[in-house]
């Protein structure tokens, strides 16, 4: 069904094509049963790929990646495509607007995305809303500041989240890699992100007190265009404030290697041409702590050898994106079950056995 949608969607605007199929998925989420129906074909059962990680259960390292559902508006649709989790945001205490369109640009012959939405997002009271109940799968925040929000004051934002989020999410992840919201990458900084971490894990340990939830994990997402000794500060201040893991990459600023006619839009570019910078943090990261802190890799993943290399290199897990706008909907039950060939081929029985083996 998707091959013969795809060319009309790609006859829109992106941005327009990316609001119909929300729309579609939001609708098709609040169908009776059709959702539990999704989930019984798609949802992955082979125990090989299972994983529990920070008290949560993953039935599929595979995970939607943040800015696809940023207002967790069809989440009853996501959850039940063989996703192991997902991710929704970012998400700011108060609504925006994000930037001016167009913002949102394909890129075919690159397999890639440039994006300069700016956080556009319905705020914090309506993600709070809208994940109340019970999911099919782990659901985390990802949160950021407003435009508007001075660096200094940025740690506010960031525990008004945490306060308001606590209650209806299972984690959350910091994000200060956007390229389009202007000064945030500096929050990025060692000195700097170990303060805002520990702000963070300050607020989250007040609400695991006040609801009495288990304690959420608290990842961090870095840029890959950070230099190699910015990078290791980095992930030494996240390691050092006690963050849960870390999240590698965020879109890119570089246009290396691209041949769409798009490549000079500004934003940030996802897809496949972030692949093996995405993989190659991932082993850095792994290597600098030792296997200590899990990592979650995400970058031009497109196939189940895109998903296992990261794997391979030090990810516990995996998230998709601009794939999907590519692939569609059955990416998840095709990279679960390639994963599985490849534990095989390797005489591995468990994902977990192939975590950092070439790191």
């Amino acid at each position: 069904m998707y091959a013969r949608l795809k060319p009309l969607l790609f006859q829109l605007d992106a941005e327009q094509a990316h609001h119909l199929t929300m729309t579609a998925c939001a609708v098709a989420g609040h169908v009776p049963a059709l959702p539990t129906l999704l989930g019984a074909l798609t949802r992955p059962v082979a125990g090989q790929l299972s994983q529990n990680l920070w008290g949560l259960p993953f039935a599929s390292p595979i995970g939607l990646a943040a800015g696809l559902d940023k207002n967790a508006e069809a989440v009853g649709v996501f959850s039940n495509l063989g996703f192991g989790f997902l991710e929704v945001g970012t998400v700011t205490p108060r609504p925006q607007t994000g930037n001016k369109q167009p913002r949102l640009f394909r890129l075919p012959s690159d397999e890639a995305l440039i994006n300069r939405m700016g956080f556009n997002n319905l705020g914090l009271e309506m993600l709070e809303r809208r994940l109340r109940g019970r999911h099919a799968v782990p659901i985390w925040a990802n949160i950021g500041k407003n435009k508007d929000t001075l660096n200094e004051q940025a740690a506010d934002d960031y525990r008004a989240a945490v306060r308001v989020l606590y209650g209806v999410t299972d984690g959350f992840v910091i994000n200060v890699s956007s390229p389009n919201t202007p000064g945030l990458r500096a929050l990025q900084h060692a000195s700097e992100l170990h303060t805002l971490v520990s702000a963070v894990l300050d607020m989250a340990e007040e609400q695991r007190l006040k609801t009495l939830k288990p304690k959420l994990p608290i990842l961090v997402k870095l840029s890959p265009d950070l230099d190699e000794r910015d990078f290791e500060a980095s992930v030494d201040a996240v390691a050092r404030a006690g963050a849960s893991g870390l999240i590698l990459s965020n879109t890119t600023l570089s246009r290396e290697g691209l041949n769409h006619s798009s490549k000079s839009e500004s934003g940030g570019l996802s897809g496949k041409p972030l692949t093996r910078r995405s993989t190659e943090l991932v082993k850095q990261a792994y290597r600098q702590t030792g296997g200590t802190l899990p990592i979650v890799g995400v970058g031009g993943v497109f196939t189940a050898e895109d998903a296992y290399a990261k794997i391979r290199a030090g990810a516990s897990l995996v998230e998709v994106y601009t794939a999907l706008i590519y692939e569609g909907p059955a990416l998840p039950s095709r990279l679960n079950a390639g994963l599985l060939e490849l534990l095989r081929r390797d005489g591995l029985t468990h994902i977990s056995e192939a975590v950092g083996v070439d790191a």
